[in-house]
């Protein structure tokens, strides 16, 4: 049966309706990657130097944490959008994509997760290790 079938849908194989959404979504993740890319290394190349101590104390403070965090966070969604689409378009076993799915979703979260803690933990300790 073909794509736009009642059967098709059913089966699995009709528009999820989704690929608008996913497409959008990585556009924006994009975007906003470059834009706090972008400030990332024109905040470090304005730094004196690039010494442990010089960064640390740099991302202490609460108008570098936070886009820090959110660079982290949309660096990860992004990865994990992008991902996605290779499992379902490569992954050809049907029995593989749902394990390779979640496997992906921990990862990312999981990444997500290290690195804000990360980022908070030198904004609240400062420059101590």
């Amino acid at each position: 049966m073909g794509n736009g079938t009642e059967l098709g849908r059913v089966r699995g194989l009709g528009s999820a309706k989704e690929g608008a959404h996913h497409w959008i979504g990585q556009r924006l993740t994009a975007l906003a990657n470059l834009l706090l890319l972008l400030w990332f290394v024109g905040s470090l190349l304005a730094l004196p130097s690039l010494g442990y101590q010089t960064v640390a104390t740099w991302l202490s403070s609460p108008l570098v944490a936070v886009p820090m965090i959110l660079l982290v966070i949309s660096t990860c969604w992004h990865l994990r959008l992008g991902l996605q689409v290779f499992i379902e378009d490569y992954a050809h076993e049907p029995s593989a994509k749902l394990p390779l799915l979640i496997i992906l979703n921990f990862y990312a979260i999981a990444a997500a997760a290290l690195g804000t803690f990360a980022v908070l933990k030198l904004a609240f300790t400062g420059a101590a290790a």
